[in-house]
């Protein structure tokens, strides 16, 4: 079992990074957070969970060891798979799922794309224990922005975006600022990182 890695970045996906440990390249699919807080050729620790299918083998990674625990704990509700866990905590950050847990809150846990009252309303009765007691307030998320039509790399940002928890409306808003603000050169990397700084990549 591979519990954690640290190494040097060489690559930065919009949904993942790849972490080069030793000569070996390991990619590992992480939060939008995450891939806020690096950049290429950083140093980096990621604390990680294999998640193992008959036809793949899919690494997932998290800075700290809470978000890792709590992936594998959110996984635990049936129903619920890695890249759903994934999302939800693209959405809410630990303390925030505990804390939507604690006060039995279904609206908080259906910002999570594809998650609706019922299967929220599931997670927060088989989550009920497993999750430690929430210790502080955590503020939401903004979801202002401007719609637009948009497209390339700019349209597969927003994608990535709403994939892991932002309306549609916020994540083409920031999109359209990121643009503005960095210019016509900006890569989809480069794009997302500035467009999940607008958007407050840090929860």
């Amino acid at each position: 079992m591979i519990a954690s890695l640290t190494g040097r970045v060489v690559r930065l996906d919009l949904d993942a990074l790849v972490l080069e440990v030793a000569g070996i390249g390991y990619l590992v699919r992480t939060t939008p957070q995450a891939l806020a807080a690096t950049r290429h050729g950083a140093e980096l620790t990621l604390h990680t969970e294999l998640v193992v299918r008959e036809d793949s083998l899919t690494l997932y990674g998290f800075p700290l060891p809470e978000e890792a625990e709590t992936f594998r704990i959110v996984q635990s509700v049936s129903g619920i798979g890695p890249r759903t866990a994934l999302a939800v905590l693209a959405v809410l950050d630990p303390e925030e799922l505990r804390r939507a847990v604690a006060e039995q809150d279904v609206k908080a846990i259906t910002r999570t794309p594809g998650i609706g009252p019922k299967v929220a309303g599931r997670m927060l009765l088989e989550l009920g224990g497993k999750l430690p007691a929430p210790h502080a307030t955590s503020a939401a998320p903004s979801s202002a922005g401007p719609a637009a039509s948009v497209g390339g790399p700019d349209a597969d940002v927003v994608e990535a975006l709403v994939g892991l928890g932002w309306a549609e409306k916020a994540a083409l808003g920031a999109v359209e600022k990121a643009r503005a603000d960095g210019g016509e050169d900006l890569d989809a990397a480069a794009l997302l990182r500035a467009a999940l700084r607008s958007l407050g990549g840090h929860r």
